[in-house]
């Protein structure tokens, strides 16, 4: 009969989850069997350090848009994981990140490795992190961390006692107390309204010295940025993580701008007349705060006050 460690990896390939990113340990010895009986369903990356496993999942999460998966042992394992989940969370990046616990009757009892992973993890996996104490409640867990991750593109995090995942799984049932979820997320598509696009468009067309910075969020919309650019005969300037947006050799590019920008972006941005930018929404201080600036593709909670 299944476990709860086989009912995981199963949950995570109906998801859509190929590749896990870590290095064994004693907190999660359940997890790393049980991938070995998916046959290669599910490919364990086994990284030198923790931390490269977070590292990896988020690369992972840039380069296909899915969510990143990783997972770490209890106590020091768990640490070290940190350091990659934070690249993940700066970069608004989806990753899943599964950690060992010690037994539960061992949790709190300043056990060997027992830490409150709790609160080692509240930040950077603010989005979602819990830890599962019933095998009833493993499903809803998985569902709500991988669709929270995929949807808001943020880390999410589930902790998992190394004796519940040697135990028996058993799926919820239909009693008080009980939650019950499903797989999958449909996507839509954002799309502003005439009026806001209506204000936008006079704000460029009432400009001069356009000047229009590139983000995360445009790299793939490389072809509509050119033709905008060309239209308005504006500059790009791009933000490190917008890099790949458009190609450095367009004669109207200057490069990247922020602490590692060129000479040529900070110069452009502080003397345009007009700033659309489109996926970034950050407040640099290089960046203009007297020109008009619009913001287009980035949440509003990431927007800066002068991006409006």
């Amino acid at each position: 009969m299944a476990n709860v460690a086989d009912f995981v990896w199963e949950r995570l390939q109906q998801w859509g989850s190929r590749r896990v990113y870590g290095y064994p340990g004693d907190g999660i010895g359940g997890l790393v069997t049980a991938l070995a009986r998916t046959k290669g369903q599910i490919e364990f990356v086994q990284v030198r350090h923790e931390e490269m496993a977070g590292l990896m999942a988020c690369a992972e999460a840039k380069f296909t848009g899915e969510v990143g998966l990783c997972m770490a042992t209890s106590g020091p394992g768990a640490i070290h994981l940190l350091n990659g989940l934070y690249d993940a969370r700066l970069d608004h990046q989806p990753v899943l990140a599964l950690v060992g616990q010690q037994a539960r009757s061992a949790i709190g009892s300043h056990y060997q490795q027992d830490l409150d992973l709790q609160s080692l993890f509240k930040d950077v996996a603010d989005a979602f992190v819990e830890t599962a104490f019933s095998p009833t409640q493993v499903p809803h867990l998985i569902d709500r961390a991988y669709r929270i991750a995929k949807a808001d593109r943020r880390v999410t995090c589930i902790i998992l006692p190394n004796d519940l995942q040697l135990a028996t799984m058993k799926e919820p049932g239909r009693e008080h107390g009980m939650t019950h979820s499903g797989i999958g997320l449909d996507g839509s598509v954002v799309v502003p309204d005439a009026a806001a696009l209506g204000r936008a468009a006079n704000v460029l067309n009432a400009g001069e010295r356009v000047a229009i910075l590139v983000g995360a969020g445009a790299l793939g919309a490389t072809d509509e940025v050119i033709a905008t650019a060309e239209r308005l005969r504006a500059g790009i300037a791009k933000a490190l993580l917008g890099k790949a947006a458009v190609p450095d050799d367009l004669p109207f590019c200057t490069g990247s701008i922020g602490l590692l920008g060129t000479n040529a972006s900070f110069a452009m941005m502080n003397e345009c007349g007009r700033n659309p930018r489109y996926g970034h929404g950050r407040g640099d201080a290089d960046e203009p705060t007297t020109r008009r600036a619009r913001a287009v593709g980035a949440p509003p909670g990431r927007m800066h006050r002068h991006c409006r």
